[in-house]
């Protein structure tokens, strides 16, 4: 069975102050600098031992996701491409604004909202599916390195998901999730 990894960018200062991100190009703290080489340093470890088997890295090409995915790919040695498809979604009006807020947590769970001035989760899965078919029908195992917001999306396409638990859905910075193509 074919698989796919997933892991979310490393810390970056909008995740310290608990602001939405979305499309912002917000950087890397230390930590999240750290996060990424420890994760890196796991994965070089695990193929390296035969545990695991990555062919390639693809990157979201905000700095945040593509700044950990860098340090990845220097500690695993594996190819790495930026895909716009797994750019992070842009929450519009919300984007800077506290994460918890719950107008924010309301909105979510609309899934044609583009947030006045942003993006529908309905366009992004689009994008993020698209991708997904593509990684499902070729031959290379791929590690993702995105956002929350796309691991929603990633997560609702292997799993049956109510509009609840999509929008409650999330992943710590630099945490691994793997999935099984069937």
């Amino acid at each position: 069975m074919k698989k796919l990894y997933f892991t979310r960018h490393g810390q970056t200062i909008w995740n310290v102050e608990n602001k939405i991100c979305g499309a912002t190009d917000i950087a890397l703290t230390d930590l999240g600098r750290r996060q990424a080489e420890e994760l890196g340093e796991k994965l070089a470890s695990d193929i390296n031992s035969g545990l695991i088997h990555i062919d390639q890295i693809l990157a979201s090409p905000l700095s945040r996701a593509y700044d950990t995915a860098s340090i990845i790919a220097e500690k695993t040695g594996l190819p790495l491409r930026k895909d716009d498809r797994i750019t992070e979604q842009n929450f519009g009006r919300y984007e800077s604004t506290p994460r918890d807020g719950a107008e924010f947590a309301a909105q979510k769970e609309i899934f044609v909202n583009s947030f006045s001035t942003g993006e529908s989760m309905l366009r992004v899965a689009q994008r993020v599916y698209n991708l997904l078919d593509e990684i499902k029908s070729g031959d290379k195992v791929c590690l993702i390195v995105a956002h929350n917001g796309i691991a929603r999306i990633v997560n609702s396409y292997f799993n049956d998901m109510s509009n609840k638990e999509f929008a409650a859905f999330g992943i710590r910075n630099c945490e691994l999730i793997s999935y099984d193509f069937i």
